[in-house]
C-alpha cells in the first residue's frame, strides 16, 4: 500500500478509483478512443454508401461462396430484425450508450482498454447516425446492413467493430486488466 502526504493509505481508497480527472497518458488515451471510433464512423459509412451504390438494384456478389456475401438489407430492427417496431427505442439505446461510453473512456489508462472502447463507440455512433438520418424519417431510420453470412444474418463494419469491442474487453477483463492500466489482481 502506498501512502500520500498525510499518511493515509491511497491503495484502497475509493475516492481515489473515482477519480473523473485522468492523468497526462489518460488524455492522451481518450482522444485515441475518439479517432478510433471517427475511424470506424468513416470506414461503416463508406461501405454503406458503397452497397447502396453497388447493390441498389438487388444484385448479390459471392465473396466465399454462400458462406460470406454482400447484399443490400434495410433493417429496422436490432441483430436479427429484433424489435423492428421499436426503431425509435434503439436510437435512444444508440445515444445513451455513446454517452456512456465517452464517459467511460474518459478514465481510461490501458491501450487495450483504449481500443476495445474505440471500436464500441464507432458502432454506437455510426448505428446512431442511421437511426436519426436515414429512411423513413428522424429516429426512425433504417441501419443499412450488407455483409450476408450465410443464411443466419446480414451485418456491417459496425456490427464487426462493435463485436470486436466487445470480446475484447472479455478478453481483458479475464486477463484482470483494468481500465486505467495495470491488474485489478494479482495474476
Amino acid at each position: 500500500m502506498t501512502r500520500d502526504s498525510t499518511g493515509a493509505g491511497a491503495a484502497h481508497d475509493p475516492a481515489a478509483i473515482d477519480d473523473p480527472a485522468p492523468d497526462a497518458t489518460g488524455r492522451r488515451l481518450f482522444w485515441w478512443v475518439l479517432g478510433i471510433a471517427a475511424f470506424i464512423v468513416l470506414v461503416d459509412q463508406a461501405g454503406k454508401w458503397w452497397a447502396e451504390a453497388e447493390l441498389g438494384d438487388g444484385s448479390t456478389i459471392p465473396v466465399i461462396g454462400d458462406v460470406i456475401r454482400f447484399v443490400l438489407v434495410y433493417n429496422p430492427g436490432a441483430a436479427f430484425s429484433i424489435g423492428t417496431e421499436y426503431t425509435w427505442i434503439f436510437a435512444i439505446l444508440a445515444g445513451l450508450g455513446a454517452i456512456a461510453l465517452v464517459w467511460f473512456a474518459w478514465r481510461v489508462g490501458s491501450v487495450g482498454w483504449t481500443i476495445a472502447l474505440g471500436l464500441l463507440l464507432g458502432g454506437a455512433v455510426t448505428h446512431l447516425g442511421d437511426r436519426l438520418f436515414r429512411e423513413p424519417g428522424f429516429g426512425r431510420g433504417h441501419v443499412v446492413d450488407f455483409i450476408g453470412y450465410g443464411n443466419w444474418f446480414v451485418g456491417n463494419i459496425a456490427d464487426i467493430a462493435i463485436f470486436a469491442g466487445a470480446v475484447m474487453i472479455l478478453v481483458l477483463t479475464f486477463m484482470g486488466i483494468a481500465v486505467r492500466g495495470g491488474r485489478t489482481h494479482e495474476a
